[in-house]
């Protein structure tokens, strides 16, 4: 008997969730046939079989969390032992994260809970650390906890993140604990703009244009080792809304490609995003984000950058607003702009000229119709 284990699927992480078994207990499979897809940082992925064998049993069903180095197949004849198959590849330098804390007893902080309350607790699916104690020295009554309950019997059952939430869930508690986030915001003119103008596009041009012109903003740092590099290609990460959550493909080389290039790019990134379709290696990799959540609602945000980036740029609703122009009050179509920046690696004013440029170029119009600045 050998058994084969979640290999290591690049970039620090630790646990895949099962998507789907192509096999079953008792296949003969040949090597490189695909066993199972799990899905992990926001993209799924097929895990092949290392070797020729039969299957004598699978570890784990749809669903289930798998950590790093767990069983996933025994096999009972034919197979060799797992070499740690490497299913993508981890940064240079970089190391993969720590493993979690283990979680602390529920129950309040000093709190006492008999037995018998704690079974309680359980069998009425109250957290004990929401239950507040009035019995004596601290202790968390039976009559506590049943009032805790009927007070929390109007919300749905407590369910456990899966998929596209769970690793954007991850993802921002990293962000959150180890970026030092600033923002900057303004608003750009764009009166002049065909009304059919791709608004996009121009912004991803607008940010290659910004990113020329202050390169702090389109680098990586890596907090562990303390190195910044400063990325002369420019891989802008969009952001796409889901049913099931973020994604964030990555669009690559922007300030060399063309328009219809960019549009034709996009669409199929957002296209094999919301089918669920994208491969991890489009998921990687981006040096600075576009985040165009005014296509949705709202004028500026502060937005989360993720590690190793340093940068992320957000655009807000358009709208018509009274503005000075020219010396005169008018009614213009403006462009709110946010830039959260790492304040840890990026200036105030790197990021006040990223933005400068930003704007000026979004305020350029069209040049098909002959406009100037």
């Amino acid at each position: 008997m050998h058994q084969f284990t979640l290999p290591d699927l690049g970039e620090g992480l630790e646990e895949a969730e099962i998507v789907t078994w192509y096999v079953n207990e008792g296949d003969h499979v040949v090597t490189d046939q695909p066993l199972v897809s799990v899905e992990t940082d926001k993209a799924v992925v097929e895990i092949p079989a290392p070797s020729n064998g039969r299957i004598a049993r699978l570890f784990g069903a749809k669903g289930d969390i798998v950590k790093v180095g767990a069983p996933l197949v025994e096999f009972a004849e034919g197979a060799e032992e797992d070499t740690g198959t490497i299913v993508g590849e981890l940064g240079t330098g970089e190391q993969p994260p720590a493993a979690a804390a283990a979680s602390t007893p529920p129950g309040g902080e000093g709190a006492q809970v008999f037995p018998a309350v704690r079974a309680l607790a359980r069998k009425l699916d109250v957290a004990l650390d929401l239950v507040e104690a009035t019995g004596p020295g601290g202790t968390i009554t039976r009559a506590d906890v049943e009032r805790a309950a009927k007070r929390m019997s109007h919300r749905g059952p407590a369910e456990p993140l899966r998929g596209l939430r769970r690793a954007m869930a991850q993802r921002m508690t990293a962000a959150h604990a180890e970026i030092v986030p600033a923002t900057v915001t303004d608003e750009a003119d764009i009166n002049d703009w065909r009304r059919d103008e791709d608004v996009t596009i121009r912004l991803v041009r607008a940010i290659a244009a910004a990113c020329k012109a202050e390169p702090a903003l389109n680098a990586w740092y890596h907090s562990g080792s303390g190195e910044r590099r400063l990325i002369e290609r420019i891989d802008l990460g969009i952001a796409v809304d889901t049913g099931g959550g973020l994604i964030v493909p990555v669009l690559r080389n922007v300030a060399e490609r063309t328009v219809s290039d960019l549009r034709a790019g996009l669409d199929r990134l957002r296209a094999d995003a919301i089918a669920r379709a994208i491969t991890p290696e489009e998921l990687r990799g981006a040096t600075i984000t576009l985040s165009n959540f005014g296509m949705i609602g709202g004028r500026f945000a502060n937005l989360i950058i993720v590690p190793p980036q340093t940068a992320i740029v957000g655009a807000g609703r358009i709208s018509e607003r009274v503005v000075a122009h020219q010396g005169q009050v008018a009614v213009r179509r403006t462009l709110p702009l946010s830039l959260t920046f790492d304040h840890r690696v990026v200036t105030g004013g790197e990021a006040a000229r990223f933005l400068v440029v930003l704007k000026s170029d979004l305020e350029r119009g069209t040049p098909l119709r002959g406009s100037s600045e």
